[in-house]
Order: structure tokens, then C-alpha cells, then sequence
């Protein structure tokens, strides 16, 4: 057998040549999208927010996209379904502000009548099981007495009332701003359509291997699947509610269930609602009505909470129920009200992860 001359054995210089420009263009490309990262970093929220809309509706505007109507028209059917989810935000907003305008003179009068007298203590106080004269005994010495010199407001002065006002307001502006870039995120990805879907997986599928692209559908499918836990759980939860309330006699039934049904959005801050509603009424001296709300309440949330909402995020990713809660309360706590929606799909790769590891050491 011959043996190879020794030159044969060095290494080709463009062969070095070509790894060192690889390596260089690799670190250039990650330089280049760190920067243009860091300058739409104000935006990757409106991104990751239309994206999520787009993926919770992609079914339902897939089929719109094949009915006659709007089948050469995909422009105008992605303006369209913007445009309805835009005042499906909007309109209740606009309700709550005009209901709040409209009352806004009354509360005025009441919180100077206050101001001047104080809250008189309700009956029902003297009548609790427990801590009654404590919460009496507390509620005489702050809200009893005229509140302009109560203990319990003596921090809150119109400067920093107006400070909270005019922080308030500069919060609600920024959020419309943001909104609107949403919005128009969000019609440019349903105009992009079925074509972005495709590059996305191609673009897994070159990086990470059919793996990575079957990954991407899995995190695509959970947050599908939270939304509509999340979403239409919420809005069951506020619609039942909102019967109960005015069947009750609970004043603005319609605005107070609105309320509740964005809070039953959140595990387990429905409750802060209907039980504030079930407290006035017991305050009115309602306590049969008081008892049936806040007894309806718990029914329709250990419901809603233990079984819907764990089924419908839970079930099609095959995600458990403990894993579905730390996705949603960690991703809520970590990411804001994004990790909502986010949360459950990075357990999702925690659960696809593990099943391939201990399928492969298996």
C-alpha cells in the first residue's frame, strides 16, 4: 500500500481560507440582526402580539380566504378582519369611558360628600362572624370621620392625584399607539398569509432539521389552543356572570360582566369581581342575592378553572394541568401580559424536549 507523500497531509489553505470566511460571515449575520434587534426592540412586543392574533384566528381566516366572496379579494379580507378585531378592542373601551363621562358628575358630587362626612359604616359589619369589632372599630377611625382628615387618605393630596391622572393618561396614549402599530402588523401578516407561514418553516427546517420545524408547529398549536382557553373560557365566565348580576339587581349588570369576563381572562381573578359585586349587595342588605352570586360565582370558576380551561389548553398539546399553570403565572409574571399566551408554548417545548430525550436514551 502506498503511503501519502507528508505535504499531502497539510491542510489545504483555501479550504482554511474558506472556514475563516464561513466563521466571519456567521459573526457578521449575528452582529447584524443583534442590531436590527435593538433598533425595533420597542416593537417586538407589537410583533409577538399580532403574531399570536394571527395564529389564534389563522384557522378561521384560512376558511374565510375560500369562501367565493372574498376568494380574489385577500386584501380586502385581510383589512376586514383587522379592522373587526380593532373594534372589538375599541368599542367595549369606548363603553366603558362614555359610561364612566356619563357618571362621572355623580361620583364627583359623592366623593366631596365624603370628603365633608365620611362612609358611614354598612350593618352587615356588626353582624360578621368573626373580627366585627376590630373591622368596626377600624372603619370608625378612617372612613366614619370626615376623610379630608382620616388617617387613611391623609397621603392623598390633589397633587399626587393629579400625578396618577396625568400618569394614567400617558399610559392609555402609549397603549393606543401600540395598538395601532398592531393593528397594522397584523393586516400585513394575514396579507402575507399562507407564503410567511412556509418561509417560517423552511427557515426551522434549514436551521434545525425536520425537528425543528414539527417544534414550530407544536408552539404554533399551544398558543393557538391558550388563546382560546384563555379568550373564550373568560368570556363564558363574564357572560353567565353578567346574567347573574342582573338578575340580582347589580347596577350596570352589562359593564360590570364586560369586567368580569377580562378578568376571568387571568386564572383565578374572576373572583375579585363577583365578590366585590356579592359585598355591595350585602351592603344593600341583598344577603339571599349576595350568597347566590358569590355561590354561582365559585361554581362557574372551579368549572371554568379545573376542567374547560385545562382541556382546551391542555388537551390538543398534551400538556398536564400543573404545567398548563406554570406556563400561564410564570409566563404572565416573566413576559407581562404576553407571557399569557407565550408561557404555555415554551412548556410545550419543555414537554417535546423531554419526550425526544428520554425516547432517544431510551
Amino acid at each position: 500500500m502506498p503511503i501519502k507523500p507528508l505535504n499531502d497531509l497539510t491542510p489545504d489553505p483555501s479550504d482554511r481560507t474558506r472556514k475563516m470566511q464561513r466563521t466571519a460571515a456567521a459573526a457578521l449575520y449575528a452582529v447584524l440582526v443583534l442590531i436590527a434587534l435593538y433598533t425595533a426592540h420597542t416593537f417586538i412586543s407589537v410583533v409577538v402580539w399580532a403574531g399570536v392574533i394571527a395564529i389564534a384566528l389563522w384557522p378561521a381566516f384560512r376558511w374565510l380566504e375560500r369562501r367565493p366572496v372574498f376568494y380574489r379579494h385577500h386584501i380586502a379580507l385581510s383589512a376586514l378582519v383587522t379592522a373587526a378585531i380593532g373594534l372589538l378592542f375599541v368599542v367595549p373601551f369606548f363603553i366603558v369611558a362614555a359610561q364612566t363621562v356619563a357618571e362621572a358628575q355623580d361620583t364627583l358630587r359623592w366623593f366631596h360628600e365624603v370628603l365633608r362626612t365620611g362612609i358611614p359604616m354598612p350593618a352587615f359589619i356588626e353582624h360578621l362572624p368573626m373580627g366585627a369589632q376590630s373591622v368596626a372599630h377600624w372603619w370608625q377611625d378612617n372612613l366614619s370621620t370626615p376623610l379630608e382628615s382620616s388617617p387613611a387618605v391623609k397621603h392623598l393630596h390633589s397633587a399626587t392625584v393629579v400625578a396618577m391622572t396625568r400618569h394614567f393618561g400617558g399610559r392609555v396614549v402609549h397603549g393606543f399607539v401600540i395598538f395601532g402599530f398592531m393593528l397594522m402588523t397584523l393586516f400585513f401578516v394575514f396579507q402575507a398569509g399562507s407564503k410567511l407561514g412556509e418561509q417560517l418553516l423552511s427557515g426551522s427546517r434549514r436551521a434545525f432539521g425536520p425537528d425543528g420545524a414539527a417544534l414550530v408547529r407544536r408552539m404554533a398549536e399551544s398558543v393557538r389552543c391558550t388563546v382560546v382557553g384563555l379568550v373564550v373560557v373568560g368570556l363564558g365566565e363574564g357572560a353567565l356572570l353578567g346574567i347573574a348580576y342582573a338578575v340580582t339587581s347589580v347596577p350596570h349588570a352589562t359593564l360590570l360582566g364586560m369586567l368580569t369576563a377580562v378578568a376571568a381572562m387571568l386564572p383565578f381573578c374572576a373572583p375579585i369581581v363577583f365578590l366585590g359585586a356579592s359585598l355591595w349587595l350585602l351592603a344593600q342588605g341583598s344577603m339571599i342575592a349576595a350568597a347566590c352570586v358569590a355561590a354561582f360565582g365559585l361554581i362557574i370558576v372551579f368549572v371554568a378553572e379545573h376542567f374547560m380551561r385545562p382541556v382546551l389548553i391542555g388537551g390538543s398539546t398534551r400538556l398536564p394541568f400543573l404545567l398548563v399553570l406554570f406556563g400561564i403565572l410564570g409566563g404572565a409574571e416573566t413576559f407581562g401580559l404576553i407571557g399569557l399566551f407565550i408561557g404555555p408554548a415554551l412548556m410545550t417545548i419543555l414537554v417535546v424536549l423531554w419526550v425526544d430525550w428520554v425516547g432517544a436514551r431510551n
